[in-house]
């Protein structure tokens, strides 16, 4: 068979079973949706996935805690894989839908369960695929725990071996801005690295009529607070994306006391790979200087969370050239950068991959905000990630 009728012919067989489990999926969806569980608490959902992946054949294995890994197709290396996340946020639920969440505090406000079901379904898809003599390299998926907490669930992947063997892998994020039937990509960085930062500085205290007797904590803090973010901005590349931002500040609690101890806390966030590895160390040594000045003493922590889901060129074109003959010529759309951070960087630290954003927004309809209870998606975008997915993978 000619190359390019069996391009065709295997287009054609990936929307069409796509198509025939829409329905089964979208149930799927809801019964995870209405079932939202937190990050390594996701038994539940790794149950309902590993039990439907079981009911065509396959066979998943369960990771420790929560999570599994599920190979499809030809057992040899250069797999391609696919991730999705399972957990649910600290939200309550206010999106009013008939499937709503039933758990108290947990909602999926970011669009897990859709990522889940996107997955699942493009797992089946290949699996019939294999079934038929179409798929000629092997895909593995991952539905790993915990994204939303750092360092994140894709550690706990990379802690195993599940990895070996797999070339490139991809995955998708719910894009409340952006149509349904549009897919957004980037080359490079599309998400920011988020590191936490936390500076406490402390010293015997005193009086605030005598603030030369002591070290003022209040005022070290307030340079910490103007001076390092901006010390930032001239020790990186400008280009790089550094950001750190305060998101809490404590001292003292009677106003003419000097306090003996303060703490400032925020994220770090940069685009690029290279100045995120600088970056943790460059802060702690510019608060040093910072606070030098002042006779305090100063203790500063560091956390690596995750870093910039840094986008392969030949993969991101692959990925588009799924979304085209699945979904529509126009389907692709230019995404913006983000700051918020995403676990999926740590995969790209190891194999080559690429991550775009779905579009859940009904045409004409409401923007949502993810990270927001009332968050509600265009449920066509399951399929539209189902068949772009296991059309990626079957190249």
């Amino acid at each position: 068979m000619p190359a390019t009728v069996s391009r065709a012919h295997l287009t054609k067989r990936v929307v069409q079973l796509a198509g025939e489990l829409q329905d089964e999926l979208v149930a799927f969806r809801r019964d995870v949706h209405a079932h939202p569980e937190l990050s390594r608490q996701e038994s539940r959902t790794t149950t309902a996935v590993a039990e439907r992946l079981r009911a065509a054949g396959l066979a998943p294995r369960l990771l420790d805690g929560t999570g599994l890994v599920c190979d499809i197709g030809p057992d040899t290396d250069g797999r391609t894989g696919l991730r999705a996340d399972l957990d649910a946020l600290p939200l309550q639920d206010t999106s009013g839908v008939p499937f709503a969440s039933t758990v108290p505090g947990a909602a999926h406000a970011c669009g897990h369960d859709v990522h889940t079901t996107a997955v699942l379904g493009a797992g089946l898809v290949l699996a019939r695929l294999a079934d038929e003599g179409l798929l000629t390299r092997g895909a593995r998926l991952f539905f790993q725990p915990a994204e939303e907490v750092m360092p994140g669930g894709a550690l706990d992947i990379l802690g195993t071996s599940e990895l070996d063997g797999v070339e490139r892998i991809a995955g998708l994020h719910c894009d409340p801005k952006i149509d349904v039937g549009t897919v957004g990509t980037r080359i490079g960085s599309i998400t920011s690295a988020a590191d936490a930062v936390s500076v406490t500085v402390t010293s015997p205290g005193g009086h605030t009529s005598r603030p030369h007797l002591t070290g003022d904590v209040v005022f070290a803090l307030g340079q910490v607070i103007t001076q390092v973010p901006a010390a930032l901005g001239r020790r990186l590349d400008p280009r790089s994306g550094v950001n750190l931002t305060w998101g809490t500040v404590q001292a003292g609690s009677t106003p003419n006391v000097i306090p003996s101890t303060g703490t400032v806390k925020g994220t770090l966030r940069c685009l690029d790979v290279s100045a995120w590895e600088k970056a943790g160390e460059l802060v702690k040594e510019v608060v040093r200087q910072v606070v030098q000045p002042y006779d305090v003493q100063v203790t500063v922590h560091h956390t690596r969370g995750v870093p910039p889901v840094d986008n392969d060129s030949a993969e991101t074109t692959a990925l588009e050239e799924a979304v085209r003959e699945t979904v529509g010529p126009d389907a692709v759309v230019l995404t913006e950068q983000s700051m918020g951070g995403e676990d999926f960087g740590w995969y790209l630290t190891k194999v080559r991959g690429t991550m775009a954003r779905l579009g859940t927004r009904t045409p004409g309809g409401r923007t949502y905000d993810l990270h927001q209870g009332d968050l509600v998606v265009d449920e066509r975008a399951i399929g539209v990630g189902v068949r772009l997915l296991a059309r990626y993978a079957a190249r």
